[in-house]
């Protein structure tokens, strides 16, 4: 009388599943191969001689236990290279400390009495403007650039005797030959500190917000 063959049609997805103690190597690619070779000996001594397991049946499961070994190898590569790259950004994070980011908006980054924007031009404007507002969208100053190339620009106002919570933001108007000029505003900051949050690395700027490293546009 022959013993029942085990089936091992299936390993691909049962070399990884152990229960026990076993089962803190069930990421271990040596492991895993270590059991498919117990189960197939199994296999091979428990078969019926009329009826064995043919070359392909084999091969088949060959493959099987080579990719899980393989996705395996690679879920390790990738963790590692995770780590480096979570490690590369906090050391970046470090670097960009006391540099200044524009981050999309129209307010001013006020450093002590001086507010400092940026913008950018869609292409070449004969005369630039731009309107400090204040709380209650009222002109409070305007600044007159004349002539700019397109591209992006940065501008600092002297808020002397104003007080910055009173300044809501500010407005670029850009034209050339009565026809307006598109632009862009942009809120610059000086990042005070850098972090990792929930594996992305984060900016603390002046103004004691905290900005995603996405979420800035450029850095001065």
């Amino acid at each position: 009388m022959f013993t029942q063959a085990i089936d091992t049609r299936n390993l691909g997805q049962t070399v990884g599943s152990t229960t026990g103690s076993g089962a803190n190597n069930a990421s271990d690619p040596a492991a895993s191969q270590d059991r498919f070779l117990k189960l197939l000996v199994a296999q091979l001594n428990n078969q019926d001689p009329l009826n064995p397991m043919d070359n392909a049946q084999m091969t088949s499961q060959m493959a099987q236990i080579n990719t899980v070994s393989g996705i395996q190898e690679l879920n390790a590569t990738l963790k590692g290279m995770a780590s480096q790259f979570g490690a590369m950004q906090a050391m970046q994070g470090t670097s960009l400390v006391g540099r200044e980011a524009l981050v999309s908006g129209s307010q001013l980054g006020f450093d002590g009495v001086i507010g400092k924007g940026a913008m950018r031009l869609d292409q070449n404007a004969g005369n630039v403007s731009v309107d400090v507002l204040g709380s209650a969208g009222q002109v409070i100053d305007t600044l007159n650039f004349g002539p700019l190339t397109a591209g992006q620009h940065s501008f600092n106002w002297d808020g002397s005797g104003v007080n910055p919570t009173t300044v809501s933001g500010f407005r670029v108007r850009a034209s050339t030959d009565g026809q307006p000029v598109g632009a862009t505003t942009f809120t610059r900051l000086t990042v005070t500190g850098s972090g990792m949050t929930n594996g992305a690395m984060s900016l603390q700027m002046q103004d004691g917000r905290t900005v995603g490293y996405d979420q800035v546009v450029s850095f001065i």
